[in-house]
């Protein structure tokens, strides 16, 4: 069931979607919940595992961990996504999380690293489960013209919990400790389980309660990756992701905890400073996407321009981070390389939930999430090794990024000129791949029934 206002065309305001449609409410207070313990996991895993190893490339490890686990369940993640109930899997999902993480509690010397790291390839497995199916969920609970504020929202909410949950994470880390950050995060698993819980809706015909084979489900993983290809605008978009991930995002992940620990420590192991870190990137991935939006709309073709843009504005918070000449410089750099992320991420997601049919929804948001993954546990592996088995320095590390990240943002912006120029051929070619692929879509999700 969708609360919306399906009459009007015009995008709703975000007060508005959350007093008219109380089952995005509910989605968006599980997601509140969730990511503020996911923020605190994460700065006291990296604390943690710093503290007990000092190792760069221990510290890179963890975060090719958090990538590469969603990455290796992604082939079924996107077809149970499809297939089940995606508010029941939703739950299970965060039930589960909520056993894992108190795991973490049982790691206290280095001996015992192993444990961190299977218990944060289990943790982000599930949620490499976890977000396929949100994303694939959110149209089904909300209207067209509700759908751009929706993911907007969305967006701003995980970066307002990354600003708040990292600096309150922090603080904790910093003052009192690293463990009871683990036992608020299973909480607010439970708490999440509970506000999504309360959405009611009716599973769309395209989500199929099939009991078939793994062989099955495989073909339709298969599947949604033959769309993406004969899909090619899809494809692209799919990969604006990845191709920050790999150049920037994983390889920034460990460069900040070096930066928090070694160059700008504040309180027990640089937790603090690295809380400090982290929120500040909070708060440019929500600025972002929210100020650009005003201008853009949900139209495509500003949606296009602000994606070719957001390359340029990470380039430039890189370029004022590289010198390292001071904390204060870093985190205005770190601003706006966040700002230029976040719209990055946002605007690809519109442009994906805009133009991918609900039957394959799943499928191609699992698999432009491992692109993700896989991207990220590169750039977070590559630093790693540098950090611990060569000369480059971390300013030369950061000089690198501001120009390789320019990369992908030529070819876009050669890609999207090329689509205006001569739009009519492609866009035939496009709609009536469409329009069979999905018919086909379709039909075979009806024939495993």
């Amino acid at each position: 069931m969708k609360v919306a206002t399906e009459h009007s065309n015009r995008p709703v305001g975000y007060v508005s979607l959350i007093r008219l449609n109380p089952n995005y409410r509910s989605l968006w207070f599980g997601e509140i919940i969730s990511l503020f313990g996911d923020w605190f996991n994460l700065i006291a895993s990296a604390a943690l595992i710093s503290h007990l190893t000092g190792s760069g490339l221990a510290v890179g490890a963890l975060f090719v961990i958090r990538m590469l686990a969603p990455f290796l369940v992604s082939p079924i993640a996107g077809v149970f996504a499809d297939r089940y109930n995606r508010k029941r899997l939703l739950i299970a999902l965060d039930l589960s999380r909520a056993i894992i993480v108190l795991g973490f509690l049982f790691v206290r010397d280095v001996n015992q690293v192993w444990l961190l790291y299977a218990l944060t390839a289990l943790q982000l497995g599930i949620s490499g489960f976890f977000y396929p199916a949100r994303n694939a969920l959110l149209p089904d609970i909300v209207s067209r013209n509700e759908l751009g504020t929706a993911n907007a929202l969305s967006s701003g909410t995980w970066s307002v919990m990354l600003a708040l949950g990292a600096a309150v994470g922090g603080i904790v880390a910093g003052q009192w400790g690293i463990y009871p950050a683990f036992i608020i995060d299973s909480l607010t698993f439970l708490l999440s389980a509970f506000f999504i819980n309360q959405i009611r809706y009716q599973i769309g015909s395209s989500t199929t309660q099939s009991k078939s084979s793994f062989r099955t489900a495989h073909r339709q993983y298969i599947y949604g990756l033959r769309y993406m290809t004969s899909h090619k605008n899809v494809l692209v978009i799919a990969l604006h992701k990845g191709a920050t991930a790999l150049i920037v995002g994983g390889a920034f992940q460990v460069i900040t905890v070096i930066l928090a620990e070694q160059q700008y420590p504040i309180g027990e192991g640089g937790g603090t400073s690295l809380g400090i870190l982290y929120a500040i990137a909070g708060v440019g991935t929500g600025i972002g996407p929210i100020f650009l939006r005003r201008f853009t709309g949900d139209r495509n073709n500003p949606l296009q321009i602000a994606l070719a843009m957001s390359y340029a504005i990470m380039a430039l918070g890189l370029i004022i981070t590289a010198p390292l000449l001071g904390f204060w410089l870093v985190l205005i750099g770190s601003f706006f390389r966040a700002f230029g992320g976040g719209v990055n991420w946002v605007f690809s997601t519109q442009l994906l939930l805009q133009t991918v049919s609900d039957d394959v929804r799943g499928r191609v948001f699992s698999t432009e999430f491992a692109i993700f993954t896989l991207a990220s546990a590169i750039g977070a592996a590559a630093c790693g090794w540098l950090v611990d088995n060569t000369s480059i320095t971390i300013s030369a590390m950061i000089w690198m990024m501001a120009g390789f990240i320019l990369i992908p943002g030529a070819l876009w912006t050669t890609w999207i000129i090329r689509r205006w120029v001569s739009p009519s051929s492609t866009s035939e070619v496009e709609h009536q791949t469409l329009t069979s692929t999905g018919n086909q879509a379709q039909g075979y999700i009806d024939t495993t029934k």
